[in-house]
């Protein structure tokens, strides 16, 4: 029997939305689902190593990569690059495994288009009240900073229909299992096993 493929899993949401500690519980509750690493041009910070933060590339290294048709989404933030490989995501996927990823809005609809079949979740807090009381209750920003936080992530909740799942974080743990519920629904479409069937109907 064809060994089936594995999940390529995208997550999203505004800044506030608690994307960032979902993924860690989804990793924590579940240790075959593998976490997507970037690749970037940024030089490395202490204790960080090639290949289990980041794989660092230089400028040109880069490039290159691009000119490859290498990444799945490609950004630059604050003058660096930062990509999601393509083959890394697609040799893991290809041998069963689970890949999960945290991307932004703009990576996640570059990989819709680049990888239709990944699956895209966006996570919400339970209320725009609650997500600009986490926001500002930071305490880390001025008044400024903080309402261009607050405009990003209102234009990023807009973004909601290019994905195919919506969850809203008001329990960690509801969050973190309802996530693991649309995994397992999507392991077992039709379009996943199908070819069990055609085997079985064109088996002697």
């Amino acid at each position: 029997m064809e060994k089936e493929k594995g999940l390529y899993i995208v997550i999203s949401g505004p800044s506030g939305s608690g994307k960032s500690t979902v993924i860690q519980a989804l990793l924590q509750a579940c240790p075959s689902l593998v976490k997507s690493v970037s690749v970037t041009t940024r030089p490395p910070r202490d204790g960080e190593r090639d290949g289990e933060h980041y794989y660092f590339k230089t400028l040109h290294e880069y490039q290159q990569m691009i000119a490859d048709g290498a990444f799945l989404e490609t950004a630059e933030v604050y003058t660096n690059f930062y990509g999601t490989p393509k083959d890394k995501i697609t040799g893991l996927v290809g041998k069963g495994v689970d890949v999960i990823g945290e991307l932004d809005t703009m990576g996640a609809r570059q990989v819709k288009k680049s990888y239709p079949e990944s699956v895209r979740i966006f996570i919400v807090p339970p209320s725009f009240t609650i997500l600009h009381e986490r926001l500002s209750g930071r305490g880390t920003e001025d008044a400024e900073s903080l309402k261009r936080r607050i405009d990003s992530a209102r234009k990023e909740l807009s973004e909601y229909r290019t994905y195919d799942y919506l969850i809203i974080n008001d329990d960690l743990n509801k969050a973190r299992d309802e996530i693991l519920n649309i995994i397992s629904a999507e392991k077992h479409k039709i379009s996943r096993r199908e070819n069990i069937i055609k085997e079985m109907l064109t088996s002697k």
